[in-house]
């Protein structure tokens, strides 16, 4: 796999900005702007900055710092024609930044997802036993996870976008709404978390007045 694909693979793999509760530490940053560099090389401060969301001059003490560190090298006399690209070194402390940062995501997946087990363990106690999901995105993936450590069993998924209809679903394949007719569960749990009221509405026509709905976003 040559260089290009596997700048791409990466950016593809994970984009660690923009969150709202983390705060980022100096590891974080520093890990940002190597990401930065090798997602795009051939790029400047003010682009990595924008990249990192982190000032200009922020991105400069980093940079200097990774050059002295042997992480990168700088081509180019001036700040508009600089280029950086990350050296073997650099490449080695992009690898274990980006398993630090997995590790420390995976173990924070695992506390969502117990958290989010417990709540839906207290939906069999209500006397439901099969659950539908309405909507096919990340968060379906979380809550599936959390469904296998509970007794409940998930009968479908479903998602008014055509685009995901057909597609499987851990083992499942993603239906229009309209199944939800033909399956008839205890609950479905709404994923989304925009369009809630629309959302609930239009299951409405599809499910018996014992179906429940349930909505994730009030899983806290």
């Amino acid at each position: 796999m040559n260089s290009s694909h596997q700048r791409k693979d990466l950016r593809k793999m994970i984009k660690p900005f923009g969150t709202h509760y983390l705060s980022p530490t100096k590891e974080f940053r520093r890990f940002s702007v190597l990401l930065s560099i090798h997602d795009t090389p051939d790029t400047s401060q003010h682009t990595i900055g924008k990249n990192a969301h982190l000032s200009s001059s922020m991105v400069n003490n980093y940079i200097k710092q990774f050059k002295g560190e042997g992480l990168i090298t700088v081509s180019g006399n001036t700040n508009r024609t600089q280029r950086y690209h990350l050296t073997r070194e650099g490449h080695q402390a992009l690898r274990e930044s980006l398993l630090s940062y997995s590790t420390e995501i995976v173990q924070l997946f695992g506390s969502v997802k117990q958290e989010i087990a417990k709540i839906l363990g207290g939906y069999y106690e209500e006397g439901i036993r099969t659950i539908a999901l309405f909507g096919a995105a990340e968060t379906a993936e979380v809550a599936h996870a959390a469904i296998k450590k509970t007794q409940l069993v998930m009968i479908g998924v479903v998602d008014s976008d055509p685009q995901k209809q057909g597609k499987p679903f851990n083992g499942l394949l993603i239906q229009p709404p309209e199944e939800l007719k033909r399956i008839q569960p205890d609950a479905v749990v709404i994923t989304s978390f925009a369009r809630q009221r629309e959302i609930e509405k239009s299951i409405r026509q599809y499910i018996s007045k014992k179906t429940k709905v349930k909505k994730l976003s009030e899983l806290t």
